[in-house]
């Protein structure tokens, strides 16, 4: 591939993405520790997720003031404070002010870092390469609780996930920084608060954008039920639940590894449509199954099936409107805010009733997402 060196340092980058989904599996551990509830542990994912709905716009007006590389940078010196924190104490305070930055972080990574990645690529093999990023992104993920579940049984101590997290953090600061890319920075009006909110009057902007709120909150909200699931179900310890994420990260890994593979072939909308069927039918499955052998093949398959929603949902927004590609991209990390609250709604219900009563919410999302598939017709042609 020409822009081969431009690209390595980008997929390193989605790597470090995929650091933030630590907080839905790290959840668990910091309810333990310090006794808290589940509404008050699932803020949590909200002090992460919250960020994507404050930091997404102004992110996206520095892109267009500074460019993307040095944004690109910025956010990994604010991932790298967020890992170095609980290294230097940990206490309830620390963690909420660490995952706190890891949010702010991660939001300006996700803003500059797909555009950055659209710069280099031919539009048309735009989707296929965000789904690559999405597969590399998902290898982080899937590790996270192998990693934790590692040093609990080693050192009876998470939180050597921090230190581990934080070289990768600098490698990667120090790659992308001796990359050298070429951008054309033109600061137009067209970056301001009114404009890029204005995109969502277009309807098909409207349901890409709520179908990335609810596919991340569906995810976030998902893993951060299913060890305290496990547990109430089947007695399966958090540590041994907490493997129920990797396995659900390691089928998300292995769908988006497909899907750049397919996705370069067929249409984006028409390979969702028959995917999202699919991870309806495994969520239910998931839920009402009597032994562990069944719930944890049907949480395998509904990763899979749903691997493939963010980068779909995201390319399809930046080709439906490529005069717009910084704007669109805030607007669609802003939706990832809704990592901040579909848990927090789950937590709710799991303290009035149960873990498995809460799901209810993640799969109305699922529900929507499919909804918002089927009826773009016009996109599933292409």
């Amino acid at each position: 591939m020409k822009n081969m060196a431009k690209l390595l340092p980008i997929l390193l980058s989605f790597y470090v993405m995929g650091f933030v989904d630590m907080v839905g599996v790290s959840t668990s551990y910091v309810k333990q520790d310090f006794s808290l509830s589940d509404t008050l542990a699932n803020l949590l994912p909200m002090l992460v997720f919250l960020w994507f709905a404050v930091c997404s716009l102004p992110a996206g007006m520095l892109t267009g003031k500074i460019g993307r590389k040095k944004t690109v940078l910025l956010s990994t010196v604010v991932t790298f404070v967020a890992m170095l924190l609980p290294i230097i104490h940990y206490s309830y305070a620390v963690i909420l002010l660490s995952f706190a930055c890891l949010g702010i972080g991660n939001t300006i990574l996700q803003v500059s870092l797909n555009p950055l990645l659209a710069s280099i690529v031919n539009p048309s093999k735009l989707t296929s390469m965000l789904s690559l990023g999405t597969f590399i992104k998902a290898i982080a993920s899937m590790g996270s609780p192998l990693i934790l579940g590692f040093a609990v049984s080693l050192t009876g101590k998470w939180q050597w996930i921090f230190p581990i997290y934080s070289g990768i953090t600098l490698l990667s600061a120090v790659w992308l920084w001796a990359t050298p890319f070429e951008e054309t920075i033109v600061e137009t009006k067209r970056h301001s608060f009114v404009s890029i909110i204005a995109l969502l009057k277009n309807s098909f902007l409207l349901q890409c954008f709520l179908a990335i709120v609810l596919s991340v909150g569906f995810e976030i909200g998902l893993m951060t039920a299913v060890p305290t699931f496990l547990f109430e179900r089947f007695e399966m310890p958090l540590e041994q639940g907490g493997m129920g994420c990797s396995l659900y990260y390691l089928a998300r890994m292995s769908g988006t590894f497909i899907g750049s593979i397919v996705l370069a072939k067929i249409s984006p909308f028409r390979f969702i449509r028959w995917n999202l069927l699919a991870a309806l039918l495994s969520f239910v499955t998931f839920v009402v199954s009597p032994n562990t052998t069944g719930c944890l093949v049907s949480l395998f398959l509904l990763g899979l099936c749903c691997a493939n929603i963010f980068p779909i949902m995201f390319s399809a927004a930046l080709q439906h409107s490529p005069e717009n590609t910084d704007n669109l991209s805030a607007l669609m990390i802003m939706g990832i805010a809704g990592g901040a609250v579909l848990p927090m709604i789950m937590g709710a219900v799991a303290d009035m009733s149960n873990q498995t009563v809460s799901l209810i919410v993640p799969f109305l999302a699922l529900v929507y997402i499919y909804y918002v598939a089927i009826s773009q017709k016009d996109i599933c042609k292409r």
